[in-house]
């Protein structure tokens, strides 16, 4: 039987082969770029063309679900040589949860994963040899909306995504706002209720606690763990097993017609129309779209947002209302934005490629005459 290599040996020898062996420029060839997806517990990346189209994709879980930094950048690096083995790569986009430095090189803050001012983009550079750009999540996905999604040609654009928390971004006149210190756009821990529930960022009453994936599965674990006759039907699908109920099982249930877990949802959405009326208050967007996995619910989760957006709304009846919209790219929003955001950086890398080729052809033609 042939001995395996561990992980961490296979891993090198790959990046010392690509660094002996870069792939030769091709005038001509697709300028494509890789864009990753981090997760707490799994790394996806893409292949994405000028268009936004994924060419393809793959996912990694981080090793023993390990957050520590080292094993996420290993991850990362793996993912992307894979990619490049079939595909001319010029450049990588990484959009992570948490907070990037405005000159988007470091993580400064991840949530998730145990990243205090990791200077990554430095880090991965290094060991692909590739220009590299790291973004918020949030901000990646609010871009790719805008290029290639249900935000194109706004003017005015902010993207509300609902997952374990809520992530948000802001686009104007194509410019993303990252903030003074590139950490604007989170929504999710704006107060909504004064000495609400405790939050995990140790506030109360944030936003997230109300209106997130994480919201409404609590409700409906509560819900069960008391015997709630309501929740009879959501057990027998999670098996019985509180802790298997999950927002795709109860979005699931709800398009099923089922009462309660339509009402669970339109709470939600309740509150997420409270939440985007302060934004409009503050940054008088145009459209607002909403992502993350709760989107799925569309119409039971956006239609009771747009009326609670109404009443709230400052000014109702005598301004412009934003429209509120379902996102179009769905999970693979992030890896397309980050991949595009790095585009720039591709174009400077291939010309400065294609000029080393030229003077190694002109030094070689110097030797030959």
């Amino acid at each position: 039987m042939t001995e395996r290599r561990p992980r961490g040996l296979t891993l090198a020898l790959r990046e010392q082969a690509a660094a002996r062996n870069p792939r030769p420029y091709r005038a001509g060839s697709p300028l494509l770029t890789v864009g990753v997806d981090i997760g707490g517990t799994k790394v996806a990346a893409g292949v994405v063309d000028r268009d936004g189209h994924v060419l393809e994709e793959t996912r990694r879980e981080t090793p023993d679900k390990s957050k520590s930094p080292q094993v996420v950048e290993d991850t990362i690096v793996e993912a992307v040589l894979d990619l490049s083995e079939r595909h001319d790569i010029y450049a990588v986009g990484v959009g992570a949860a948490g907070f990037v430095d405005v000159t988007r090189s470091s993580v400064l803050f991840a949530p998730h994963l145990s990243w205090r001012h990791e200077p990554l983009r430095d880090a991965i550079s290094r060991r692909l040899r590739l220009p590299v750009v790291v973004e918020n999540d949030a901000n990646a996905a609010v871009w790719a909306e805008w290029r290639f999604g249900a935000g194109r040609e706004e003017t005015h654009l902010v993207c509300v995504n609902l997952g374990t928390g809520i992530g948000g971004a802001m686009l104007v006149n194509g410019a993303l706002q990252r903030g003074r210190f590139g950490v604007a756009g989170e929504f999710g821990h704006m107060q909504v209720v004064p000495d609400g529930r405790r939050c995990e960022c140790g506030n109360r009453g944030c936003w997230e606690q109300y209106a997130s994936g994480n919201a409404l599965v609590r409700e409906a674990r509560e819900l069960a763990a008391a015997d709630s006759p309501v929740a009879h039907r959501w057990l027998e699908r999670a098996g019985g097993d509180v802790q298997r109920i999950n927002g795709p099982l109860i979005t699931e249930l709800a398009q099923e017609g089922d009462d309660a877990a339509v009402e669970l949802i339109g709470d939600v959405g309740r509150w997420l129309g409270v939440g985007i009326a302060n934004l409009a208050a503050a940054f008088d967007p145009g459209t607002f779209v909403i992502g993350g996995g709760l989107s799925d619910a569309d119409e039971l989760l956006l239609a009771p947002a747009r009326e609670a957006f109404q009443r709230q709304l400052t000014g109702r009846r005598h301004r412009p209302e934003a429209a509120i919209v379902r996102a179009r790219l769905g999970n693979t929003a992030g890896l397309v934005g980050a991949a595009d955001l790095a585009r720039p950086f591709a174009r400077r890398f291939r010309r400065a490629r294609a000029r080393a080729r030229d003077r190694r052809e002109r030094l070689l033609q110097g030797r030959d005459a």
